[in-house]
This record gives structure tokens, C-alpha cells and sequence, in this order.
């Protein structure tokens, strides 16, 4: 063994340990979501644990031991005097649910995602992942809750005025369809901005239809449908005006073949919207440009991977697999002629108008 020094592992055993603490805070995100602690503290001022199980209905040395976890984590403010405060940028973060910022959201299926741990062990002997519906009901959940703040705030005012002549369609009256629509709020937002047009959504998850179809049910809205992909594909007729794919083709076992099959829907002044992570074409860049490198593969291996090789001969594409070159060179190869990145404040998706 060569020579070992011996301040250099002290400190890798620390950042080791630094794992672990990130893991267990989101142990702890999670239940501050799951129990409503964070709402419960969003405008109250500073609080004690006392205060704050009272307000929530919980056991005070519970809460007590979670308020100092926060505070020492730094997602919370120690007033002193064993008071607790939430600051205006963390109740962004974690309490309001309609912020553009809420995050909280990305950590309610925690518990779903490690309990595959033991199966992905043999994935890594096979090769061949879990379907996307491995995480059940509340995996489907906990995405709709992480991107329906994007869709609430962004899509409608922001992102679809942005594309080339896709809002006068729209206003008229267009035929629009989503892939991997998941919970359906993206649709649900334009379907009741523009009542004139017909949305259909399109996904093979059958806990996300669920959701679709519960979430459509409240709304009252009579212009959307949705269709279980597995058989109810996407028509090749060139009838559509408009479709939208987001942060889903990387998840897909071959997007390519989703890609013509886009392309045969589109009418031939259609536009297709994708929104995908903004990620590089090589691991180093990935590595020297993205703060979140490392989340992003470890959620890969866990989620977006492995979905993406649930089949025999799927892509595998990953978390950060689906970069704007691949995207440009897809969609080529699939006859879009036309492809254009936009900004649309999102700092861990791109987004690409692509034309015929």
C-alpha cells in the first residue's frame, strides 16, 4: 500500500461524511414537506419548538430535534432563546407552492426512490433498469410537484408567446399534444388559457394518467384528453399544430424512434417545444460547468437511466444524456429543418423550439 497521508484521509473521510449529511437532510426536507412543518412556519416569525408542534399537531421533542437539524443545516434561521425562523428566500424554497423557486417538491418521493436500492443492485448485473412506474403512486406525485411550479408561472406567459406563430394558432384554435405528460399540468395550463384548442397528452405511466385524469376531473376542463401511449399512440396523419415534450425524452428507452414519430404528427408548419437539462455533450464538461454534476447522476442511476434501459437495447441516455448537440443531431435525422434554444428562466432545463 502506498504511503498514506494521513491529514488528506481525515479530511476524504469528512467529505465522505458530508455524503451522508446531505442524504439524511433530505431524509429531513422531506418530512418538513410531508408534515407541513415548512408551511406551518411561513410568515410566522420566529418560533419555538413548542410553538411550532402546536401549530402542527406533532410531538414537541420531535420537532424540537428537526428544528435544530434545520438550523444546523442552514435551511433554517436560529433566532436564539430556542426560536426557529424561516427567512423570505427559504419559504420560497420550501413552503410556497406556487413559487417559481419551491423545491420542496423534488423531495417528496425520497423514500420511493431509495427503497429500489436493493433491486438497482441487480441492474447493475443484468444491465436492465426499472420501468419508470417503479417508484408507484407518489413517484408520480413527487414529479408533478417538482416541475408544476415551471408550468404554473413560466409556460403560459412566458415560454409559448417566446415560440415562432404557436400563440395565434392556439388563440384559434390548434390540435396540441404533450409527450410524457405525465400529470397533466402542463396541458391543464394552456388548455385553460386557450379554451379554443383541443391538448392531448400522451404517457406510458399508468400511476401518471392516474394523476392526469384526477387532476383534469377538478379543473372541469372539456378540452384535454389523455391517452396510455403503450396503445393509444401518437397518429402519424401530420394533424397537429403543436407539441411539447418536457424533461422526459432522456427517461425514454429510444427517443429517437419518439422523435420521427413527432415528426409524422406534425403538420409542416407545426412546432415541437422540448424542454430537456441543460446538459453538456462530455462528462467534463458536465463536471466543470454544472454545480449539480453530481445529484444529477446519482438521480440518474436511480431514475432517468434506469428507466431508459428498462428494455433491452434502450438508449440509456441518463440524466445528462440528452444534450443540445444530440438534440440538434435527432431531430435532423428524424427531417426538422428548423431548431432554436431559448431561455426560459429555468436554471437546470433547456429549452428547443424545433420546426419542420
Amino acid at each position: 500500500m502506498a504511503d498514506i497521508d494521513f491529514d488528506k484521509l481525515k479530511n476524504f473521510i469528512f467529505h465522505v461524511f458530508d455524503q451522508l449529511g446531505g442524504a439524511v437532510t433530505a431524509a429531513m426536507i422531506h418530512l418538513g414537506d410531508r408534515l407541513g412543518l415548512y408551511r406551518a412556519m411561513y410568515g410566522a416569525g420566529a418560533l419555538t419548538s413548542a410553538e411550532l408542534a402546536e401549530r402542527t399537531g406533532l410531538h414537541e421533542r420531535w420537532v424540537r430535534e428537526w428544528l435544530q437539524g434545520q438550523a444546523a443545516a442552514k435551511l433554517l434561521d436560529y433566532k436564539g432563546d430556542g426560536r426557529f425562523e424561516m427567512s423570505p428566500e427559504a419559504a420560497l424554497a420550501l413552503a410556497e407552492e406556487n413559487s417559481p423557486a419551491f423545491a420542496a417538491g423534488g423531495f417528496h418521493s425520497l423514500p420511493q426512490q431509495f427503497s429500489v436500492l436493493e433491486r438497482l443492485a441487480e441492474s447493475f448485473k443484468t444491465g436492465i433498469g426499472l420501468p419508470y412506474d417503479a417508484f408507484g403512486h407518489e413517484g408520480a406525485v413527487g414529479i408533478e410537484r417538482f416541475l408544476s411550479p415551471w408550468f404554473r408561472t413560466f409556460l403560459v406567459p412566458l415560454a409559448l408567446p417566446a415560440l415562432d406563430g404557436v400563440v395565434p394558432k392556439l388563440q384559434a384554435g390548434a390540435k396540441v399534444g404533450d409527450i410524457g405528460c405525465g400529470a397533466g399540468l402542463a396541458l391543464v395550463e394552456m388548455a385553460k388559457a386557450y379554451p379554443k384548442s383541443q391538448f392531448h397528452g400522451y404517457d406510458i405511466s399508468k400511476h401518471a394518467l392516474d394523476r392526469a385524469r384526477a387532476n383534469l376531473v377538478e379543473t372541469g376542463l372539456r378540452n384535454v384528453t389523455f391517452h396510455d401511449a403503450s396503445g393509444d399512440a401518437l397518429p402519424d396523419d401530420a394533424s397537429f399544430d403543436f407539441i411539447t415534450s418536457f424533461d422526459c425524452l432522456h427517461d425514454m428507452t429510444h427517443p429517437d424512434l419518439v422523435t420521427h414519430a413527432v415528426r409524422r404528427a406534425l403538420k409542416a408548419d407545426g412546432t415541437w417545444l422540448i424542454a430537456d437539462i441543460n446538459a453538456k455533450p462530455t462528462f467534463e464538461e458536465n463536471l466543470q460547468r454544472n454545480p449539480m454534476v453530481a445529484m444529477m447522476y446519482g438521480i440518474s442511476v436511480l431514475s432517468c437511466m434506469s428507466s431508459s434501459l428498462s428494455e433491452p437495447g434502450g438508449m440509456g441516455l441518463g440524466t445528462l444524456g440528452f444534450s443540445e448537440q444530440l438534440a440538434r443531431d435527432m431531430t435532423r435525422a428524424a427531417g426538422f429543418t428548423r431548431f432554436q434554444r431559448h431561455e426560459f428562466e429555468n436554471p437546470v432545463n433547456a429549452y428547443y423550439e424545433v420546426r419542420p
